[in-house]
């Protein structure tokens, strides 16, 4: 291999990793040799997914079939290689290309069938449902794992550093209840409900009349089982339905807490035009999601890892668009707060619950499933210490014709 072992040529694809080490299956070794994680190259298809994948994309491949794995903390390991930005040039990448076997690399070996690219019109109702189910029909029991007790599949809010992930979860609903208002015999409605953490929170604390809807039939039936066995069917329900067949009807609040990102930028304007339609004069809107820093990226990056196998259709915007979304729709915008830290603790926890249930967790979803969730916890985790990514909570209010909020001079809400 000209006079580069495999190791080096990696090396050179993936940029400098001060504390990694890469160990590669012709016996070489490059990088940090007192590394505190090492990538290991166990074969020659890793080489095919590196050269063929268009970066990231293909070291994930790699991973997620086993011909690529990292000996010690993956969370370290991803940490420092803080140079993947693949801005090789023409020559440096033929280069390295040579050095690894020539022109036979790219041969593109088989999709590893954990990844998904969608068909049909983009976040029409049926390729929405493929997506949304794609992501969350994994398996409840699965998910259990993950989330904890709590199920709440979304950014924690952490009241103070040492908290457990499920006060963390318990704070983020009692959060967004305080920050819609509620009160007992009030109608709440939550978009994107999850396995209905918040519809349950809402009727068993506030005395709310909730209804959850979500496009994860899985999700919906889990849900119902645990109002039930909560005692809370006179209050709450989760229905297996698409936000846009919620019937016509007045509600006193609606939460939006993690759907925002799979919608799409071109429906932002009906998206919360419709909930400004089901919505009480004075009634409020809180929506939470995932943004990115700004606005100079595009929203959906096809050929990445997380649009690939994690999120399909995935859209993220910056912060300002949402709110100016929500504004334009005809909301007034009370406040407005990024959570980003939080969300960087909540994978945290989240990925030593996989740890904790790793062997169980294989045995479930199989190991290249397993394998998937383990590099977008740790990888999602990173974007957001690294403010690659954020996480915005917007309170929006639908005023009447005499511009009255209804809401407090000052925030009734607290931290």
């Amino acid at each position: 291999m000209a006079n580069m072992g495999v190791a080096e040529a990696v090396k050179r694809f993936i940029g400098d990793a001060p504390g990694v080490k890469i160990e590669a299956f012709d016996g070489s070794s490059a990088g940090d040799p007192a590394g505190t994680a090492t990538v290991e190259i166990r074969s020659p298809r890793a080489l095919n997914y590196i050269a063929t994948g268009g970066g990231s994309l293909g070291l994930a491949r790699a991973f997620v079939m086993g011909d690529l794995d990292v000996d010690g903390d993956l969370y370290l390991a991803m940490r420092d290689l803080t140079n993947m930005d693949f801005t090789m040039s023409a020559r440096e990448r033929v280069q390295a290309l040579r050095a690894l076997g020539g022109l036979k690399l790219l041969r593109r070996p088989p999709i590893p069938p954990q990844e998904v690219v969608l068909k049909g019109r983009r976040h029409s109702k049926k390729r929405d449902a493929e997506a949304i189910s794609h992501h969350y029909d994994v398996s409840n029991r699965f998910y259990e794992w993950i989330l904890g007790p709590s199920m709440a599949y979304t950014c924690a809010v952490y009241p103070e550093l040492d908290a457990s992930l499920e006060t963390a979860q318990y704070t983020k609903h009692d959060l967004v209840a305080r920050k819609l208002g509620l009160q007992p015999g009030m109608r709440l409605l939550d978009v994107g409900c999850g396995w209905g953490g918040m519809v349950m929170h809402a009727a068993k604390h506030y005395g709310v009349r909730a209804i959850g809807v979500t496009l994860s039939r899985k999700q919906a039936e889990w849900a119902q089982k645990a109002i039930a066995e909560n005692g809370l069917s006179e209050l709450a329900e989760v229905r297996f339905l698409d936000y846009r067949d919620v019937p016509e009807g007045e509600f006193d609040a609606i939460s939006s807490i993690g759907l925002t990102e799979h919608i799409g930028r071109a429906q932002y304007p009906s998206y919360f035009g419709f909930l400004l339609e089901r919505l009480r004069v004075g009634g409020r809107l809180l929506n939470h999601c995932i943004t990115r820093r700004d606005n100079l990226d595009p929203a959906i990056r096809e050929k990445e890892f997380i649009n690939r196998y994690i999120f399909p259709d995935g859209e993220l915007s910056g912060p300002g668009y949402i709110l100016s979304a929500v504004h334009d729709a005809g909301f007034e915008v009370r406040h407005e707060e990024n959570l980003r830290e939080h969300y960087a603790m909540t994978l945290r926890d989240w990925s030593a619950n996989l740890e904790e249930h790793w062997d169980e967790a294989v045995e479930e979803v199989g190991l290249a499933k397993a394998r998937v969730w383990k590099l977008y916890l740790v990888g999602s985790r990173i974007g957001f210490e690294r403010n690659d990514i954020q996480l915005h909570q917007v309170l929006g209010v639908k005023l009447g014709p005499d511009h009255v909020s209804h809401m407090p001079l000052r925030p009734d809400w607290g931290a």
